[in-house]
């Protein structure tokens, strides 16, 4: 009897573990919308329980529900499944749609609306991984936010111990990188842990990161080569293999180029970068590059002291000065890690987008040459670089000790490296334009007149040349000595002698003229007749004295006859070769202006290509010069700063056909009050002794007139 008591106690209060385990079962389904065994199995014991729960109470019978107990004891049962319900259903809604409310003054939870507006119009699945040991939670909370916004953005954290194949795939540098994947693109966002201190992921890096993987076209770097220049080719030290790789990481394309084996600049290059030439450029390499630049094209020059790489016109452009002097660090700074005076240690940067996260960290130029620049129209610079009051420029370096001397050497501070801007309405590079296309053709025009008098003016030489031959020999009696007269004898005696051979020529002569009509006159006759004419008048005038000289040298001078006729007969053919070769030179001449101003056309299109991809109303060019290259090598790349430098500078070069994203970052309103002595004294005092006495006393001063 006693066991049936107990059971039936058991049976009675069997709801409370039935709604217990069916509770338990039901709330994490709906939250986190997975159905486990585990939780299948405490909603089905729950069930079970319930369901005996209720037999337990048919079987006993109607007296039961008519108890005053079990009315309040339902009500208390519904109420209480009802309350749960509530709550579950209010915690499904939350995490399903996840209300947020900011009540920060800056919003600093909330993504601006920009990303907003990227991120619901992503199309496609884009995700972001994490390479680190774990993650920020305010981290989290910003990629969460962005995954609120669209399903198909998504993050994941990656251990790279632990998942080395994925690491390996996206080439991971060091822990904290975070890489961007959208189809089949792969981009660095950022690296979060930077010289051992940990950074907050930025919401401006990631945005910009997730609007550039989606445009169609990939930025273009090039890299000039044929003159010395630093390769790409991997190479312990000289080369900028590291510095292609973290550009090629960060979405872009790195070519080489050579402009005289490619013919020009490529249309498609956002960035050319001249790595330190160790010979002079071309002028017609420089003259594209000075057209491009104008044209909105970008360059990043680094320069090496003591080499003239033939860039004065770019730079004269600009307004930029380089000295050739070395610039000496005397804080000492480099002799501490090995590097010597002859390696600045640069702290001091300008206000530049380059350089503006760069604030008291380091950067070193081994070998490096001061940066001046010179006012120019249309050209804003700002400095990047910027020694201390302890380096110098030094114009000495083979004196045993280096010290500076006023006189010959340049104090600090001055700059290392400037970014400069120019702005040039389009309607100057059109007119431009117009003006090169004009004096191309005017160029032209004068090839053709110049070719049309060449061949005129041969044409008047051939005939005073024959004139003169005529003429020549009743002058020449006159004027030349004694020994001109004899040769000149000999020629008429030998001419006189050679009366049937000219006479033969002269049939010859005769013939040709007729094949050569387009532009060589009767020479040949009018010489011939000329010289039968000649040796009466000749003969009248010559002395005694010669006549002997004169008898010897006709066999000789009848050889120069002969030879001189056919000199005549070769410059009669080769003067009609030449006008010949002159008429192919007017209708090249004719032909060739469309060729020319085919490549000018090509040129301006190239240009009007660049003009479309700025503003309308104003073009944009931008320019990087730093007095050092080796900074960017593969053995000084990964050191302290120097490769944020030449990644910036490039970044910010390629930057201006671009509409970035206007995205300020937000920070908290500084709300620290600033109290004196005073005021940090007698605060404690009255928030611990007097306000709490007062309020003591006001309390037994109302106790007391209740009494």
């Amino acid at each position: 009897m006693q066991k049936i008591n107990n059971y039936k106690i058991i049976l009675k209060y069997l709801f409370v573990p039935g709604l217990i385990l069916t509770v338990a079962g039901l709330v994490p389904i709906f939250l986190t919308q997975t159905q486990t065994i585990l939780y299948l199995t405490l909603v089905i014991v729950g069930s079970v329980f319930l369901f005996i729960w209720l037999v337990y109470l048919l079987v006993t019978g109607r007296s039961f529900w008519q108890k005053r107990s079990t009315q309040i004891g339902t009500n208390a049962f519904i109420s209480t499944l009802s309350l749960l319900t509530i709550l579950a259903l209010i915690n499904f809604i939350a995490v399903r749609y996840s209300p947020r409310i900011d009540l920060t003054e800056n919003q600093l939870y909330t993504l601006s609306l920009q990303t907003q507006e990227i991120i619901k119009n992503l199309d496609k699945p884009t995700k972001v991984y994490v390479f680190d040991k774990e993650i920020n939670p305010r981290d989290e909370d910003l990629l969460e936010n962005y995954q609120r916004y669209n399903d198909n953005f998504k993050f994941e954290l990656v251990d790279p111990d632990k998942q080395v194949a994925l690491t390996q795939q996206f080439n991971v540098q060091s822990l904290g990188d975070v890489y961007l994947e959208y189809e089949d693109k792969k981009q660095l966002v950022q690296t979060l842990i930077s010289f051992n201190q940990r950074e907050p992921l930025s919401e401006i890096e990631l945005t910009n990161a997730i609007a550039t993987i989606q445009k169609d076209y990939i930025p273009k770097i090039y890299v000039l080569q044929g003159h010395g220049e630093y390769s790409l080719e991997a190479n312990p030290e000289g080369s900028l293999s590291e510095a292609s790789k973290s550009l090629e990481s960060k979405g872009y394309e790195i070519k080489t180029l050579n402009i005289v084996e490619n013919g020009g600049i490529p249309d498609d290059a956002n960035v050319i970068i001249i790595a330190s030439p160790k010979r002079e450029l071309f002028d017609q390499e420089v003259t594209a590059l000075q057209e491009y630049s104008k044209q909105g094209g970008n360059l990043l020059l680094l320069l090496d002291p003591n080499i003239d790489p033939g860039l004065d016109p770019i730079l004269k452009d600009w307004g930029i000065k380089l000295d050739n002097r070395i610039v000496i660090d005397g804080s000492g700074a480099g002799n501490i890690v090995g590097l010597g005076p002859t390696t600045p240690f640069i702290t001091n940067y300008g206000n530049h987008p380059i350089t503006e996260e760069f604030t008291n960290s380091i950067s070193f130029y081994p070998l490096s040459r001061p940066v001046d620049t010179i006012e120019v129209e249309n050209v804003q610079g700002t400095s990047l670089l910027v020694t201390s009051e302890q380096m110098w420029a030094e114009s000495n370096l083979d004196s045993e000790e280096v010290t500076f001397d006023p006189q010959e050497d340049i104090s600090g501070p001055f700059d290392l490296g400037v970014a400069l801007t120019r702005t040039i309405p389009s309607e100057t590079v059109e007119n431009q334009v117009k003006e090169d296309n004009k004096a191309e053709a005017e160029k032209t025009d004068n090839n053709q007149e110049s070719s049309a008098k060449n061949n005129d003016d041969i044409d008047n030489t051939n005939k005073n040349e024959t004139e003169k031959n005529n003429d020549s020999p009743p002058k020449e009696t006159d004027k030349v000595t004694d020994s001109n007269k004899d040769e000149t004898e000999n020629s008429n005696k030998s001419q006189s002698e050679e009366t049937d051979s000219n006479k033969d020529e002269t049939e010859k002569n005769n013939d040709s003229p007729p094949k050569e009509t387009d532009k060589v006159t009767d020479s040949n006759k009018d010489e011939t007749e000329n010289s039968n004419e000649s040796p009466p008048k000749e003969t009248d005038k010559v002395t005694d004295s010669n006549k002997d000289e004169t008898e010897n040298s006709n066999e000789s001078q009848s050889e120069k006859t002969d030879s001189n006729k056919d000199e005549t007969e070769n410059s009669n053919e080769s003067q009609s070769e030449k006008t010949d070769s002159n008429k192919d030179e007017i209708e090249n001449s004719n032909e060739s202006p469309p060729k020319e101003t085919d490549k000018v056309t090509d040129s301006n299109k190239d240009e009007t290509e660049n003009n479309n991809n700025v503003n309308k109303d104003k073009i944009e060019s931008r320019l990087v010069v730093i007095g050092n290259s080796t900074f960017a090598t593969n053995n000084l790349f990964n050191q302290q700063l120097n490769g944020d430098v030449f990644l910036n500078s490039v970044q910010w070069l390629s930057n201006q056909d671009e509409q970035t994203l206007s995205i300020r970052p937000k920070q908290a309103k500084d709300r620290r009050l600033n109290l004196s002595p005073f005021q940090a004294t007698i605060v404690p005092i009255l928030s611990l002794a007097v306000f709490p006495l007062l309020g003591l006393i006001a309390a037994g001063i109302t106790w007391w007139r209740r009494r």
